[in-house]
């Protein structure tokens, strides 16, 4: 019997299936960690969470660390490198999670490993962000710390530019502007397990959103991706060696092209869309891992 715990957020439904998953299959019992509740005491390294010392378990598989992406979910994912670094196998590592979690590291990383992405300016002045609005003519200004498009903001070039950019500055210090390009209503999540390509799905556009995400009414489809997309994705993970990750793709006039790596990957479109069990997968994945 081995005792693993799942990093994620009570009620939240991956978080839970994963947590149902491994205490089935492991025979030990079900731990949902919470990381907002959990004591770090240095420099002994007991990490405690309901009672239970996170320290002494077999291994934790990190789904959410927190609710809403914030940079406070770096200083929560410190805690888990601390674990880490002292012998506790974590899912995926904490500093694989951390390159990725911020969405200007992540880019960076795409960048200097070439792969494909919309033209993408970053500054913290207005003046600048309005040159390159108007060489761009319609960007996305995202936060470097969301998810399902949250706080993301489309803005034109024109006489109400400045006005809007300014707006968004004054919330967003760190200004990521990346151009629009366009889509075919749908983008693709290509989803990886140790690395090894697991399956794609399609998120389609249903109602005249800007984005595909189901917060903004999106749906899963199946899809079946070409090889191109696939190796342009595996390339794109490689980097960050993450466990369990899923890459945003979109195809464009100019071929394929990605948004980001995600830091946790999600279950619904995989399960939805393929008929695979990815809290399972996941499960044994690790499992198999400790075990070695």
């Amino acid at each position: 019997m081995k005792r693993i715990g799942v990093i994620g957020t009570t009620g939240g439904w991956s978080s839970e299936l994963l947590a149902d998953t491994v205490a089935e299959i492991t025979g030990g019992p079900r731990l949902l960690v919470d990381m907002s509740r959990v004591r770090l005491d240095l420099p002994g390294g007991s990490a405690w969470f309901d009672g239970t010392d996170l320290a002494t378990l077999d291994g934790l598989i990190v789904k959410k660390i927190g609710a809403r992406y914030s940079p406070d979910l770096l200083d929560r994912l410190e805690v888990l490198r601390f674990l880490a670094a002292r012998g506790l196998p974590v899912f995926s590592d904490p500093l694989a999670i951390m390159r990725v979690l911020d969405r200007l590291s992540c880019t960076v990383t795409l960048q200097l490993e070439n792969i494909p992405m919309p033209p993408t300016t970053i500054t913290e002045d207005v003046e600048q962000a309005l040159e390159a609005l108007e060489a761009y003519g319609q960007a996305v200004f995202k936060p470097l710390y969301t998810s399902k498009a949250r706080g993301m903001a489309i803005i034109s070039r024109g006489p109400q530019a400045r006005e809007a950019v300014a707006a968004y500055a004054a919330e967003n210090p760190i200004m990521y502007i990346q151009k629009t390009v366009e889509l075919d209503d749908r983008d693709l999540g290509v989803v990886f397990l140790g690395g090894e390509y697991l399956t794609t799905y399609a998120r389609c556009k249903t109602n005249g959103a800007w984005n595909t995400t189901t917060a903004s009414g999106g749906k899963y489809a199946p899809f079946e991706p070409g090889p191109d997309i696939v190796d342009l994705a595996r390339r794109a993970q490689a980097p960050f060696g993450l466990d369990f990750t899923c890459v945003d793709v979109a195809i464009t006039a100019q071929g394929p092209c990605v948004f980001e790596v995600s830091a946790f990957g999600g279950f619904r479109g995989i399960q939805e869309t393929s008929g695979l069990d990815p809290a399972r997968l996941y499960a044994r994945y690790a499992l198999e891992r400790i075990a070695s």
